[in-house]
């Protein structure tokens, strides 16, 4: 009789991992989403108001370094990998002073705005 209790338990226990793919999973977005199309809109010397304004608010603020903004967008979806992208944008006296990160740098962003 124990043997057979066993036998159930485990072949139970089995089966729940056999429906996990019945399973609805949510996808968890969590940051700032950026494109492609919102990153060409940057250019250098734009202000921070200005990036700002095409952007958003950064993820989260450093208190020691306010020149270095970073956008970051973790995307975690219910069966696949995890999708991860980084933008960083430095500052020079409060303007756009260069791009890092997981996106291309447009080929305007060498054009100031205002030329």
């Amino acid at each position: 009789m124990r043997l057979i209790g066993i036998l159930v338990l485990t072949l139970a226990l089995t089966a729940c991992s056999a429906f996990s793919s019945l399973v609805y999973r949510i996808d968890i977005p969590q940051g700032n989403y950026i494109e492609q199309k919102d990153v060409d809109k940057l250019r250098i010397g734009m202000t921070q108001e200005q990036v700002e304004y095409v952007l958003g608010t950064p993820v989260a603020d450093n208190a020691f370094r306010g020149d270095v903004w970073h956008y970051v967008y973790r995307l975690k979806p219910g069966r696949g990998d995890i999708v991860t992208r980084e933008l960083v944008i430095y500052f020079n006296n409060q303007k756009v002073q260069r791009l890092e990160g997981d996106f291309d740098i447009p080929e305007e962003f060498y054009t100031p705005l205002d030329a």
